[in-house]
């Protein structure tokens, strides 16, 4: 197994903050409008494809800001992640909706929104304006970023899926 520095992903989209900006420039003067997400993706399933797919239709380009180990564990439990932060960008990076994606540090992504000042930020739809993160809010209309909100595809989540394995497990007659 490569290590984290020698990691391969697929045509490079997954990047540091500071490459995404020299390519967000890029799309800014090119005209391109970008989308911004951000999760988990803890274990990528048909909600987060169909999810991301709506989000691409958003706009002309589509970077992903994907919650580092430390993060998810923060949010999630010390369960938490199933796969590590460099599986998860580099499995999103495979999908054809995304065109880039970024690891960040934190339970917010307040800087990365600052900096990369989305044209369209995206979240899922049990998110409102009024629960999103104040400062997360405050930095999207500083920025002039329209804010959308899809809704999930019932039946699909990733708690849901690790119950279903877990109580699977417990009936299994070995």
């Amino acid at each position: 197994m490569k290590n984290k520095q020698e990691m391969v992903y697929p045509g490079d989209k997954v990047m540091s903050l500071s490459d995404a900006l020299d390519w967000r420039e890029s799309l800014r003067r090119q005209g391109i409008k970008l989308a911004v997400t951000n999760g988990c993706f803890d274990l990528l399933h048909r909600g987060h494809v169909e999810y991301l797919d709506s989000a691409r239709r958003a706009a002309d380009a589509l970077l992903v800001l994907v919650n580092s180990d430390n993060s998810v564990r923060a949010l999630k439990g010390p369960t938490r992640p199933l796969n590590d932060e460099y599986a998860r960008a580099f499995v999103l990076s495979g999908l054809a909706s995304v065109d880039a994606a970024v690891i960040f540090d934190a339970e917010r992504c307040t800087a990365e929104l600052s900096a990369l000042q989305p044209d369209v930020y995206i979240k899922g739809g049990d998110y409102t304006v009024e629960t999103l993160n104040p400062e997360e809010r405050q930095v999207l209309q500083e920025a002039g970023a329209e804010i959308m909100f899809i809704s999930f595809v019932d039946g699909y989540s990733t708690t849901g899926t690790i119950e279903k394995m877990r109580s699977n497990e417990e009936s299994a007659e070995w």
